[in-house]
């Protein structure tokens, strides 16, 4: 969806408020303060604006999640104090009612989380798009921001030149440091910290993670699993982690092995606990249940039973139902001599310890964690160390888990970043 509008070469282009990035934070900045009667210019890095959106919307859009809002604050984790109030404002019913204002309807899954009736990002992009052009919002895509000159201009990378940027506002929605070929790179980040803006260091978040051993075998899966079941999921699992800092986790849920580890929603859902683990120790252990809706009694019950001629697969399926990757999983971690634990064996079903030692690299993760500090900004957004430039997206410090989470809070973010211009403006 290429919308750029064509400027001469070398020329200082002049707006009363600029927006750098074209994803949900910056497009949802733009259209409040256009709908304020502002000239408002977009600048985008990439050739088409939203990205990152259109990809998030291919296995159908999840746009924001039903459950009660105190629940749903609570995701936002440490950053939920900050995001609260954001959120209050503008949250789940508002995104909702923002896309039934754009034509579409919406309806709640089954686990909660909330989709467009026809699952898809492209049209209600294009919707919002011709709503922002009909605003008169002016897009510049191939402009890669550069930082600022001397005179401290924002100066951006045209593709056969470079060209300065005067404003009265400057909003800064240029997305984390993950899936750097859709246009978050995170290469702003030393720009903002050597102007002195208070940072915290970019981590992997809804990532993946390597798996390790404790008996001293190699890091990753064994070539006989990893051939046999990387790509194919795990169903119907429970996941438990606790550490002696007080971070617990328990869900049900699902999630995929990978040719060196694991990752998928469940995963992904208690990535921050495990990566801070793996930060302090070096490695985080938690446990699998394979069987959540069994009892400890029934698992050891059907598997203590005499099994006759049958193999020990064909018993774990007929009296179990494990078979496949769940029975792929228990060889890989007892071996054959505890597979024919009996005891062991049903103990290890109910709780089948996982150590995983790395998360995967920032670049193939969902979201990031870091970026700008709610220290570092005012009531309004803005950078207490670079008057007027002001921050909205994942580029600010929180992290949420998928689900909704991260695009509600996005563009929630750019609703305050926008008043907070609106304010600023008011007050010079």
């Amino acid at each position: 969806m290429n919308v750029s509008e064509p400027v001469a070469a070398d020329e200082v282009l002049s707006c009363d408020v600029a927006v750098v990035g074209a994803g949900p934070a910056g497009l949802m900045v733009a259209e409040q303060l256009a709908q304020s009667g502002l000239s408002v210019h977009v600048f985008e890095a990439k050739a088409s604006v939203a990205r990152k959106f259109l990809l998030a919307g291919k296995g159908g859009l999840n746009l924001t999640h039903s459950e009660d809002f105190a629940s749903f604050v609570t995701r936002y984790g440490e950053r939920a104090v900050q995001l609260q109030p954001l959120l209050t404002r503008w949250g789940s019913d508002a995104l909702r009612e923002w896309v039934k204002a754009l034509g579409f309807d919406t309806f709640v899954g089954t686990s909660g989380r909330v989709f467009p009736a026809d699952m898809k990002a492209a049209p209600l992009l294009r919707g919002w798009l011709s709503r922002l052009k009909g605003q008169g919002v002016v897009f510049h895509t191939r402009h890669r921001w550069l930082g600022w000159d001397e005179d401290k201009l924002p100066v951006f990378q045209r593709e056969q030149s470079q060209c300065r940027l005067q404003c009265k506002a400057l909003v800064l929605a240029t997305g984390g440091g993950s899936w750097a070929r859709l246009g978050s790179d995170g290469a702003w980040f030393p720009w903002l910290q050597e102007r002195g803006v208070e940072m915290a260091p970019l981590r992997p978040s809804n990532c993946g993670f390597d798996v390790g051993w404790s008996d001293g075998r190699e890091p990753g899966w064994s070539d006989v699993f990893s051939q046999r079941f990387a790509g194919q999921p795990f169903k119907s699992v429970a996941l438990h982690y606790a550490d002696d800092s007080g971070g617990s986790f328990a869900r049900q849920g699902e999630f995929v092995a990978t040719q060196s580890g694991l990752e998928g929603s469940l995963i992904y859902a208690v990535s921050s606990l495990l990566r801070e683990r793996i930060a302090k120790d070096g490695s985080a252990r938690f446990q699998l249940d394979l069987l959540p809706q069994w009892t400890q009694e029934r698992v050891e019950q059907e598997a203590l039973r005499p099994r006759g001629s049958r193999s020990l697969s064909s018993h774990l399926k007929g009296r179990l139902g494990l078979d496949g990757i769940k029975t792929g999983l228990l060889y890989e971690v007892l071996g054959k001599d505890g597979m024919a634990d009996a005891k062991l064996l049903a103990s290890t079903i109910k709780a089948v310890p996982m150590t995983v030692i790395a998360p995967r690299p920032m670049d193939e993760a969902i979201s990031t964690a870091g970026g700008v500090r709610f220290e570092a900004l005012d009531a309004n957004g803005m950078c207490t160390a670079l008057p007027g430039v002001f921050c909205a997206g994942e580029m600010l410090d929180w992290e949420a888990p998928t689900g909704g989470y991260l695009l509600t809070a996005c563009m929630s973010s750019g609703v305050h970043a926008a008043q907070g211009v609106l304010n600023y403006l008011h007050s010079q």
